[in-house]
């Protein structure tokens, strides 16, 4: 089992930036891919970034050159910062990692609003 806490959501002007940060405890070692997805009112749940134990790293189009994804392994720790923020990026933000098995978890969300 893996443990996942976010935080560093919250409101925030249009244009300006967050960074968000995931933990996982428990069964980390066995952590392949961390990413992130985020959900908004009445929308589907849907891909923001991914990160491999490599580094290599892959965005949804709609936040490519305005958010980076990066990851300390040793803290077993993702991070996503979000800049030129805007009024579509407002939603709950989910940590989520694919274990060496394939098996997924998620964090419980944060949520980012995105508001002049």
């Amino acid at each position: 089992q893996v443990q996942l806490v976010e935080s560093g959501g919250g409101l925030v002007q249009p244009g300006g930036s967050l960074r968000l940060s995931c933990s996982a405890s428990g069964s980390a070692q066995s952590i392949f891919v961390m990413g992130w997805y985020r959900q908004a009112p009445g929308k589907a749940r849907e891909l923001v970034a991914t990160i491999t134990s490599g580094g290599i790293s892959n965005y949804a189009d709609s936040v490519k050159g305005r958010c980076t994804i990066s990851r300390d392994n040793a803290k077993n720790a993702v991070y996503l910062q979000m800049d030129s923020l805007k009024d579509e990026d407002t939603g709950s933000y989910f940590c989520n990692v694919i274990s060496t098995r394939g098996a997924h978890y998620w964090g419980q969300g944060t949520q980012v609003t995105v508001s002049s």
